[in-house]
């Protein structure tokens, strides 16, 4: 579920569409802040929750098919809801192809915006812990050894310590010892936890050389 404090962000040019947009999103509890253009809302301050963005098709200035363009491209990664009265089907697609989550025509029954706006905000929420995770996970790789970043991808490939002993040319006593402080830097407790950790890393796996 989206937290209490998520936040939805609402640009259009209309003030009454906004006012009516502001009140109907908070009748659900949710709080809101209004914008008449795509720059008014790049000006303001945005607070590190969970948020998503309603945003009309024609608006003064950029558009907002080019405004999606351009949060992409300045890495705000924002879900997107986007209302019109004046959408066709291209248009649509385009939006949706982008990552839009939902293109809704002029008039749309609010429930439909409502339903909308929880999936933004649970996809964003989802995000941003799983970022939060992947950090974590980099400060942990941080504290490794160079030693025990080598062990690292033999390790999660399953390769037995006699196979990772001869592949970095130890023993496989050392190999064991390494293996348990890797697991312990990297808050894993089982090899499927390392897994996981290594694979959200990006850390590819390895391949014992031929004998």
């Amino acid at each position: 579920m989206p937290e209490k404090h998520s936040i939805v962000f609402v640009v259009d040019d209309d003030v009454e569409v906004r006012k009516a947009l502001g009140s109907l999103i908070r009748s659900v509890g949710l709080q809101v802040e209004l914008f008449g253009s795509a720059q008014e809302f790049l000006q303001s301050t945005r607070p590190e929750v969970s948020c998503c963005l309603v945003l009309d098709v024609r608006l003064p200035g950029i558009g907002g098919l080019d405004f999606q363009r351009k949060l992409t491209e300045a890495n705000i990664p924002i879900p997107i809801i986007f209302i019109t009265g004046h959408g066709d089907i291209p248009m649509s697609v385009r939006a949706m192809k982008a990552g839009a989550v939902e293109f809704l025509p002029k008039p749309f029954r609010d429930q439909d915006l409502l339903d909308s706006i929880h999936i933004a905000l649970e996809r964003d929420a989802a995000q941003r812990q799983y970022e939060a995770e992947i950090a974590i996970l980099r400060d942990r790789f941080e504290w490794l050894t160079p030693r025990e970043r080598e062990v690292l991808p033999l390790v999660v490939s399953g390769l037995l310590n006699k196979q990772i002993a001869a592949e970095i040319g130890t023993s496989e006593t050392t190999v064991k010892v390494h293996r348990g402080q890797l697991m312990r830097k990297m808050g894993a407790e089982s090899l499927p936890e390392l897994v996981r950790a290594a694979e959200k890393l990006g850390i590819p796996t390895a391949k014992p050389k031929p004998s």
